[in-house]
């Protein structure tokens, strides 16, 4: 199975990255995690990119805050699909690393999920490689059923009590 790469800008954004860490945890996807800043250490950033389908990942997620240039610095030097997680900050609540992930020349995509949705990163990174591998598409399924019967459960709960 192909790994995912989680690439995160700052220590900061480990709160955010742990959330998919979780989830590539549970669907027992291998992954490895590594701090590299696009601006402050932009070659690091670029060798892992450029080498990243030779080193066996199949996709990469990028989380970062504020100018959040990460995710499209990644893009830029690959063509796996990279996920942007924009992560909050106290400046503008998250809005200026949205903006500047999702808002990717045409030619450079990076599918950006949610400000600090790390969870669905990962799910996403989950999604695209379960196209070529059944067991984890299986996984997937029985996912998605588990949490509908979270939900179905809490229904029942709630609706009981009225």
């Amino acid at each position: 199975m192909k790994k995912i790469g989680i690439i995160m800008g700052s220590d900061s954004d480990l709160p955010i990255v742990t959330k998919a860490v979780d989830v590539l945890k549970e669907l027992d996807i291998p992954f490895e995690v590594h701090v590299y800043s696009a601006h402050r250490t932009p070659v690091e950033a670029r060798d892992f990119a450029v080498n990243a389908r030779q080193n066996g990942f199949g996709a990469i997620i990028a989380a970062a805050g504020m100018a959040a240039h990460l995710a499209g610095a990644i893009a830029a030097n690959t063509t796996l699909p990279v996920i942007g997680i924009p992560c909050k900050s106290s400046n503008l609540e998250g809005m200026d690393a949205l903006l500047s992930t999702v808002q990717m020349p045409t030619g450079i995509p990076v599918a950006t999920v949610a400000i600090n949705g790390g969870a669905n990163a990962a799910l996403l990174c989950a999604q695209i490689l379960a196209l070529e591998d059944k067991a984890l598409a299986e996984k997937l399924d029985a996912k998605r059923a588990s949490d509908a019967k979270k939900v179905l459960e809490k229904d029942l709960l709630i609706s009981s009590q009225f």
